[in-house]
């Protein structure tokens, strides 16, 4: 079992920048692959971004892309999303997630295992 939970969300204008931290529990944090999530009222949960167990390989959506970088320290059981640039189009809840699965990037939400309770994300014009 791993329970995640997010923060770091909050109001920020537009051209600015947040960093979104999740904290999981858990002594085998550094064998799950790790993404974030993102849903917007009145849409799909969309993926953001992914890292695979040692933090080798990184994915991400192009709408964040060169914007949006996805890290993890296994040693403090953490990920992390820092978003630079930020666009309102970037508002939406954001969701931590992991996948039991070692070695390569999980992009598929249905392959995801754990999800955190999710951050506020909002960027104002």
């Amino acid at each position: 079992q791993v329970q995640l939970v997010e923060s770091g969300g909050g109001l920020v204008q537009a051209g600015g920048s947040l960093r979104l931290s999740c904290a999981a529990s858990g002594r085998t944090f550094s064998r799950y692959a790790m993404g974030w999530f993102r849903q917007a009222p009145g849409k799909e949960r969309e993926f953001v971004a992914a890292i695979n167990w040692n933090g080798e390989r990184t994915r991400y959506a192009d709408s964040v892309k060169g914007r949006f970088t996805i890290s993890r320290d296994n040693a403090k059981n953490t990920e992390y999303l820092q978003m630079n640039s930020l666009k309102p189009k970037d508002t939406a809840v954001y969701y931590c997630a992991a996948a039991q699965i070692e070695g390569t990037v999980v992009t598929r939400r249905d392959e995801y295992n754990y999800w955190g309770q999710g951050t506020q994300v909002t960027v104002s014009s």
